[in-house]
């Protein structure tokens, strides 16, 4: 058995890089093929594709020597088997097991990746996978295709995969063809290629045999039987094709001489075979122009990136100095150096930014699959809409946002859609609808799940308040304020404890892994109408513009995405309201929030400060109250690492061009302490 406790090593890495790979195309096919099912049509390939991902998994985890994947892996390929012969049904069942079974798949393969992790139980899944396979049925003779007027020979030639193909397609009352192809050895594979992607865009063929037939000297044939439900229509789009004939199965089919064709033409000299070593050397070149690198990497390279450019401020800080003290002719040379490095270096850094972006259809596939899942456990109809999958994210912002979006799913499953008869009595479609959609605004991407469920109940938000003693009462909180208790820890609303949802853990989780990426995230919701939640993230976090600050001596920096503007507070009056420092901006009242106080690092000097940065998060706003603003800076991020994980208020730390070292601040989490009272 593999010890998950050993340390992740280089043959691990390899692993979990070609695994993760061969998984997301499994996904992606299973869910294809559950969608194809609940219309009672689906494609055979489908099933085939699924079956060569679970074979080349099982047979990488065996090269690795990861048994248990093998193991899983090997049994869930067993159960395709079956399923592609057509001795077990594709029913609700079946599909049941196979999600199951691909899930269970999935956590085996993470587990690898996560040394201490104790592995998950296989026994029940492969319980579940062996009941299906023993009770597969043979395959029926009540339809003999002998009578059809296909010859014997070709018959002894179909393998058990084509014959239950070809016992389908008579079963489903589909038009049988068996074409005849003869080609020139020199262009064979071409152009039969082209014959079996035409034909495969008006039906399923079933099989293609080498013919004895019609060969003639430097020829090859090809027999083909194929099944449409297209009718003679579908022949017409081969007219004119040379070498192929066709002929309709159903009865015997007429006795005719196949055509004698032409013999091609001599090649020219230019189109003769290249000699035996050119032509080695140009098929042992990879197709393929991708590769496959670690996303660490990729965090190194930016941030050798993010050092050259605080590099460049530094060059043009010094050139700035030069000219200021009469050095104009080296200033002038050393200035154009800089600003080539810079042009330069803008460059590099969206070319490395463009390697780390995913398209968040990724993202949304996986969250496909767990709608499926949990929406057949518990009976639901759901209509799943997907938009905007094209939008882009960087990698591990994707990666960070996977678990809170799959808790913000299943809520959204288990709370807000209604099981199909309370729908029909509200007078509502049966079928409840999700829709999950991205677009990109500027440098974040907003991310929406939406449904037409039951929505937010505020009263009984607010009771559930009351009860934990979180609040006195309802009076002077908004709906918003009411929503926002959700994101409290161990706040629940559920009267039932499931599988799914219910134990007051989650969204807190939510709002702070969020936050943790610089994200935002908002509820709205109309009772009995539905609800939406709203997920504002960076598109990176590698390189930030922020506005740095200077009070009480230290320096900050605040990210320019939360930065709606800057006020002098010199002419500004500052009013005292609960013993809270606010002033009137315009049409609202701003509280102000000294970070002196917040980060308890001294008393506020007497006058406060000289400016104020309005920052905002959604419809919050909060004035942070400097002495100096010092110019905007492109900045790298860095973790303060675990010591210093729980610090509220602190994003990371950055180097500035000067060698000194400042602190960013986490506007999210500020902005709503501040604006809930914490502050």
């Amino acid at each position: 058995m593999t010890d998950y406790r050993e340390p992740l090593g280089r043959a691990a890495k390899d692993f979990l890089a070609e695994a993760e790979e061969i998984l997301e195309q499994l996904g992606g096919d299973l869910l294809a093929l559950g969608e194809s099912a609940d219309r009672d049509e689906y494609d055979p390939e489908t099933v085939n594709s699924i079956f060569r991902s679970a074979h080349s998994l099982k047979g990488l985890a065996g090269m690795f020597g990861f048994s248990e994947t093998a193991e899983l892996a090997h049994h869930l390929e067993s159960l395709l088997d079956c399923l592609r012969l057509g001795r077990i049904a594709l029913d609700a069942h079946s599909l049941s097991v196979l999600f199951d079974a691909v899930d269970v798949l999935g956590a085996v393969v993470r587990g690898v990746g996560s040394p201490g992790t104790a592995p998950p139980e296989l026994s029940p899944v492969l319980e579940r996978i062996g009941a299906c396979v023993s009770g597969a049925r043979k395959e029926s003779t009540a339809s003999s295709p002998a009578e059809l007027g296909i010859s014997d020979k070709i018959l002894r030639s179909l393998t058990e995969y084509e014959e239950h193909r070809l016992r389908e397609n008579i079963g489903k009352g589909r038009g049988l063809y068996l074409f005849h192809a003869s080609y020139s050895l020199d262009s064979f594979d071409r152009e039969l290629g082209e014959l079996i992607d035409l034909l495969k865009g008006n039906g399923e063929v079933i099989s293609t045999l080498p013919s004895a037939e019609g060969d003639r000297g430097n020829r090859i044939a090809f027999d083909i039987l194929f099944g449409t439900s297209g009718g003679g229509d579908v022949l017409s789009g081969l007219d004119g094709l040379e070498g192929v004939s066709a002929a309709r199965l159903g009865a015997p089919p007429a006795k005719e001489d196949p055509p004698v064709p032409e013999p091609p033409p001599p090649l020219r000299p230019e189109e003769a075979a290249p000699a035996d070593g050119e032509g080695q050397a140009r098929s042992a070149r990879s197709v393929s122009k991708t590769m496959r690198v670690d996303i660490v990497k990729l965090d190194e390279l930016m941030n050798i990136v993010g050092e050259l450019i605080l590099s460049h401020g530094t060059i043009a800080a010094v050139t700035d100095r030069m000219r200021s003290q009469g050095f104009s002719g080296l200033s002038v040379e050393l200035g154009k150096a800089a600003k080539g490095m810079e042009r330069k270096l803008n460059e590099l850094q969206k070319r490395v930014m463009e390697v780390r972006m995913v398209p968040v259809g990724q993202l949304f596939e996986k969250m496909s699959r767990i709608v499926r899942k949990i929406s057949r456990e518990q009976g639901k109809r759901i209509d799943l809409r997907l938009s905007g999958t094209d939008t882009e994210l960087d990698k591990m912002i994707v990666e960070d946002i996977t678990d809170p979006l799959m808790h913000i799913i299943r809520n959204a499953l288990d709370h807000g859609i209604e099981p199909p008869a309370e729908r029909r009595a509200l007078g509502k479609d049966e079928t409840g609808v999700i829709r999950l959609s991205s677009s990109q605004k500027g440098n974040y991407v907003v991310i929406e799940v939406e449904d037409d469920g039951r929505g937010f109940d505020l009263d009984k938000i607010t009771g559930k308040a009351v009860d934990l003693g979180l609040i006195a009462g309802e009076e002077g909180l908004s709906p918003k304020d009411i929503l926002d208790m959700i994101f409290l820890p161990g706040f629940s609303t559920a009267d039932r404890v499931s599988d799914v949802s219910g134990r007051g853990v989650g969204m807190d989780v939510v709002k702070n892994n969020i936050s943790a990426i610089s994200g935002t995230v908002e509820i709205q919701s109309e009772q009995g109408v539905g609800s939406r939640v709203i997920i504002t993230l960076p598109i990176t976090l590698a390189i930030i513009k922020a506005l740095l600050i200077g009070t009480s001596g230290r320096t900050y920096g605040i990210p320019v995405t939360y930065v709606r503007e800057t006020i002098s507070l010199e002419e500004t009056e500052i009013r005292t309201v609960e013993q809270k420092e606010v002033i009137q901006l315009r049409e609202s009242t701003l509280p102000l929030l000294h970070l002196e106080r917040l980060f308890a690092i001294g008393e506020v000097p007497a006058g406060g400060g000289s400016h104020a940065v309005v920052a905002g998060d959604g419809d919050r706003r909060v004035g942070i109250v400097v002495d100096e603003l010092l110019g905007q800076q492109d900045i790298v991020i860095k973790s303060l690492g675990e010591t210093f994980k729980g610090v509220k208020g602190i994003a990371g730390a950055a180097d500035l061009g000067d060698q000194r070292t400042i602190l960013v601040l986490d506007m999210g989490g500020i902005i709503a302490e501040a604006t809930r009272g914490g502050a």
